[in-house]
C-alpha cells in the first residue's frame, strides 16, 4: 500500500500541523449542511484519449504539492471552541484519484456519486478525482444529452463524435473549495502529466470605463419571484442535465458581454416558465459569482468569489419583441459592471458579523440556521454562474489529447432549487443546469433546457 493510500497515523507528524480559522464563507457552509442535499461541485473534463493510472496518481500527487493550501481537513475541536479551524496536512490522508470499472452505466453513476456523496471534510484534501475510461455507446438518456448529441442553432440536434476516450469527474466539498480552484490544480496535474504548457490564456481586454450611476431597480427588501415547482420527484438531492449548444453571437464593439447576454438568457428562461406555470410576475433576482483572483499558479486556493444579486423588473421579463432585446441587454451590463465595482464582503456585511468569533461556534451556527430559514424567502430566485472561457489548455500529452468540454455544476439547495453553470470551450458553451428534486424532475429540466436554449438565440441582436 503506498503512502496516499494509507490514513493518517494516530501519533501524525513530529510537528504540529498549521491550523487556520474558517474563512467567512466555509464558516457560513459549515453550519448549513445537510445531508439530503450535500454542497458539492462537479467539474466534468471530456478528453479524445486515454490515461495512464499510475502516472495520472502521481501527477495529481504532485499537483497538490504545488498547492498545499488544498491539502486540509477540518481539525477536531470541543463544542464551546469559537472557529472552526482548517488543518494543513503535509500530505493526503486518502487517494484521491480513483478508476471506477468501466461499463455501461460508468458515466451516469460517476454523475450520480458528484452529486450525491460529499468528499468528508475530515479527511484531506476534501476532493475526489474519478477517471471514466469510456469504450462503447453512452448510456442512459441524461448522458445522452450530455454528449450524445450536440444542440446547432435553431434546436438543430447534430450527430456528437463516437464517445470514446476519457472522462475525469472531479467532485468537491464546496465548504471548502470552489470550481476555479480545483480547476486551476487540475490543470498543473495536466502540465505534470503531459509535459506541455498549461499556463492560462491572457483574459480578454476590455476598456475600464467609469462605474455607471445607479439606477433604480427593485428594492431587495420585497421578496423575489421563486422557481415555480413543476412535477417534484420522490427522491432527495439534486438532478442535474448536462448539454453543449453554439457560443451566442454578439456583434463586435458591443458594451455588454457573453455573460451579460448568458444572464438576460437565465431570467427570460425563469420568467417563461414562471409564466407557464400559472405564477403572477415578480422581480427576479440572480446571484452572479464575481471571482477576481489569478488563474496562474499563485491563485489563492479556497472559496474565493464573491457574490452579488443582478435584479429583473417584470416589465423587463414580459414576453419580449426583438426590438426590445438590445435595450434589455445594454440595462443588463450597466447593472453587472455597477456590481462588479463595488467593494463588498464575499457573502455581505450581514455575514461578517454572524462569523465572528465573540461567541462558541455551535451558538452561532444555531443562530445561523436559525436565520437561513428565515430570510428563505428573500433567498435570491436562482444562480448563474459562469465561469466563461477555460483559460487553461487542460492538455495531457499525446495519448490523452487536451479537453474539449468541460462542465461545472453548483449545488442547488432548497430555496432557490436551481442553478444554472456555464463554461466555454473549444468554442462552444457547455451548460448545466442543477436542481432539486423537491422542485423539478428531469423532464421539468429538459425543458429548461430548450427554453434556456431559445434565448440565448434570441439574445443574438444585430445592433
Amino acid at each position: 500500500m503506498t503512502a496516499l493510500q494509507q490514513p493518517a497515523r494516530a501519533e501524525g507528524p513530529s510537528r504540529p500541523p498549521v491550523r487556520v480559522p474558517f474563512p467567512v464563507v466555509d464558516e457560513v457552509a459549515r453550519h448549513c449542511l445537510q445531508e439530503e442535499e450535500p454542497e458539492t461541485v462537479h467539474i466534468e473534463v471530456h478528453l479524445p484519449g486515454r490515461l495512464d493510472e499510475a502516472r495520472l496518481r502521481t501527477a495529481f500527487a504532485q499537483a497538490l504539492g504545488r498547492h498545499p493550501r488544498i491539502l486540509m481537513r477540518e481539525a477536531p475541536g470541543r463544542w464551546y471552541r469559537r472557529r472552526y479551524e482548517w488543518e494543513l496536512t503535509a500530505e493526503p490522508d486518502v487517494e484521491v484519484v480513483s478508476f471506477p470499472a468501466p461499463g455501461r452505466n460508468a458515466l451516469r453513476d460517476a454523475r450520480t456519486r458528484a452529486l450525491t456523496q460529499a468528499p468528508p471534510l475530515t479527511l484531506s484534501p476534501p476532493i475526489r478525482l474519478e477517471v471514466v475510461q469510456r469504450s462503447g455507446p453512452v448510456e442512459g438518456s441524461e448522458a445522452t444529452d450530455a454528449v450524445g448529441e450536440t444542440r446547432g442553432r435553431g434546436g438543430a440536434r447534430t450527430a456528437a463524435p463516437a464517445p470514446l476516450g476519457t472522462v475525469l469527474f472531479l467532485t468537491i466539498n464546496h465548504t471548502a473549495l470552489d470550481g476555479p480552484a480545483c480547476l486551476r490544480v487540475l490543470a498543473t496535474a495536466a502540465e505534470i502529466y503531459g509535459g506541455r504548457d498549461n499556463s492560462p490564456a491572457a483574459a480578454p481586454v476590455r476598456t475600464q470605463e467609469p462605474p455607471p450611476p445607479p439606477e433604480e431597480t427593485p428594492s431587495n427588501w420585497s421578496p423575489p419571484a421563486r422557481v415555480a415547482p413543476g412535477t417534484p420527484e420522490s427522491s432527495q438531492g439534486n438532478g442535474m442535465l448536462v448539454t453543449e449548444l453554439p457560443l451566442p453571437h454578439r456583434p463586435k464593439g458591443s458594451p455588454y458581454t457573453v455573460n451579460d447576454q448568458l444572464m438576460v438568457t437565465t431570467a427570460l428562461t425563469i420568467a417563461h416558465w414562471n409564466r407557464e406555470h400559472g405564477d403572477r410576475p415578480r422581480p427576479l433576482r440572480i446571484t452572479m459569482p464575481v471571482d477576481d483572483r489569478p488563474r496562474d499558479a499563485t491563485m489563492p486556493i479556497g472559496n474565493g468569489t464573491r457574490l452579488v444579486e443582478v435584479p429583473f423588473t417584470p416589465a423587463e421579463l414580459a414576453a419580449h419583441a426583438p426590438a426590445d432585446m438590445s435595450a434589455l441587454l445594454h440595462r443588463t451590463a450597466t447593472r453587472t459592471r455597477a456590481l462588479k465595482s463595488l467593494p463588498r464582503p464575499q457573502l455581505g456585511h450581514g455575514a461578517a458579523l454572524l462569523t465572528a468569533p465573540v461567541a462558541p461556534v455551535a451558538w452561532r451556527a444555531a443562530v445561523t440556521r436559525g436565520l437561513r430559514r428565515a430570510a428563505a424567502p428573500w433567498t435570491s430566485t436562482t444562480l448563474l454562474s459562469n465561469i466563461g472561457r477555460i483559460p487553461y489548455a487542460l492538455d495531457f500529452g499525446a495519448h490523452a489529447g487536451r479537453a474539449h468540454a468541460v462542465w461545472f455544476s453548483a449545488p442547488a439547495r432548497m430555496p432557490r432549487g436551481l442553478t444554472v453553470t456555464t463554461a466555454s470551450t473549444a468554442g462552444r458553451l457547455h451548460l448545466a443546469l442543477r436542481w432539486s428534486r423537491a422542485l423539478l424532475s428531469h423532464g421539468d429540466g429538459a425543458h429548461l433546457r430548450d427554453l434556456f436554449e431559445h434565448y440565448l438565440h434570441s439574445t443574438e441582436v444585430t445592433e
